[in-house]
């Protein structure tokens, strides 16, 4: 839906219009955008369906990604969640208002719609005062970054401008932002509260209040999880571990003439590559082995340019040639010999 935008000041003490404005948006089911202490926002009430879906509209988004609810108060948290445990509480009164997101069991008997939720919630209390004095007014916010899917968030209201149009009626200008990192989520649905996303808050942090809080995106927390962000590396490395030597045997087989003519440049004057075709250096070298025209340099090292598996890339190609061809892959190969 297309509205006709306002923008306001939400800075120093005249901010009844920007409250008065944003009040009677989220009481007509339209859309405000407002500063928080991590990035920008874009608001909804959270009990009005028509709301969230415009706001995941206005996103972009799917209704797979429900958006969190932002609170003025930690006394909120039970009012909206059920079964939150002693931990959760911890990190809640140690954190809020802040940068800490929690997922928990939603109360049944609330009559919302986020989206697909699974019977969860996420709540916070942001550390913006303002935007804490507009939700004591507004009541519960569903409030997600204001920016497209995909894009990076606002961080000042300019930027929410140009990304979300008129898609929303009420921008309130807070100023630029001054944390930029969004909130840490934490899910308090399980046995032991569990890191989703690691954002302001460390886990450091997070362990200062609850030790055993756990996380599958800390690469340094065990063997197993540091794998998981590199877990392609491995493979990855695997890969290159077989390409790598034949890559690094692959410019000696294939590109002989340009990487060794910088050491052959007398094989770049063909008179002085005609004299060792008279000696036939070539057919001394490969009545050794046949494949010793690649290890010319590699003699030194005998098998190890086999076991790098060239002997399938690139030393037959380059011993076939010496035999068949020309004698100027021969030279190429002999010089280095010599």
């Amino acid at each position: 839906m297309h509205c006709v935008s306002e923008r306001f000041d939400f800075t120093g003490d005249e901010l009844a219009p920007a409250y008065r404005a944003a009040v009677d948006a989220i009481e007509a089911g339209d859309l405000v955008v407002l500063p928080t202490d991590t990035v920008y926002g874009i608001a909804a009430d959270a009990f009005k369906a028509d709301a969230v879906q415009r706001l995941l509209d206005a996103k972009g988004r799917g209704r797979d990604m429900p958006p969190p609810v932002l609170i003025s108060v930690v006394e909120s948290l039970d009012a909206l969640a059920t079964d939150v445990p002693e931990a959760g509480r911890k990190l809640c009164e140690a954190f809020w208002p802040g940068p800490l997101t929690v997922i928990c069991h939603a109360q049944t008997s609330l009559m919302w719609d986020l989206g697909d939720t699974q019977g969860t919630v996420a709540l916070r209390v942001p550390d913006h005062e303002n935007t804490r004095e507009l939700l004591s007014r507004t009541g519960p916010l569903a409030v997600s970054s204001a920016n497209l899917s995909g894009r990076p968030a606002a961080l000042d209201v300019y930027d929410a401008e140009a990304q979300l149009l008129d898609s929303v009626a009420v921008f309130l200008d807070g100023g630029a932002v001054t944390g930029g990192e969004p909130s840490t989520i934490v899910d308090l649905t399980g046995d032991v509260p569990h890191v989703v996303r690691i954002g302001a808050l460390s886990m450091a942090q997070i362990r200062e209040i609850v030790p055993e809080a756990t996380t599958d995106l800390e690469p340094d927390e065990k063997p197993d999880t540091e794998d998981e962000p590199t877990e392609p590396q491995p493979e990855a490395s695997k890969q290159q571990t077989t390409d790598a030597k034949p890559a690094d045997d692959t410019p000696a087989a294939d590109l002989p003439t340009d990487e060794k003519p910088a050491d052959e440049k007398p094989a770049e004057d063909k008179p002085v590559a005609d004299e060792p075709a008279d000696e036939k250096p070539a057919d001394e070298k490969p009545a050794d082995d046949g494949k010793p025209a690649d290890d010319g340099k590699p003699a030194d090292d005998g098998k190890p340019a086999d076991d790098g598996k060239p002997a399938d890339d690139g030393k037959p190609a380059d011993v076939k040639p010496v035999d068949e061809k020309t004698v100027d892959e021969t030279k190429t190969d002999v010089r280095p010999a010599d």
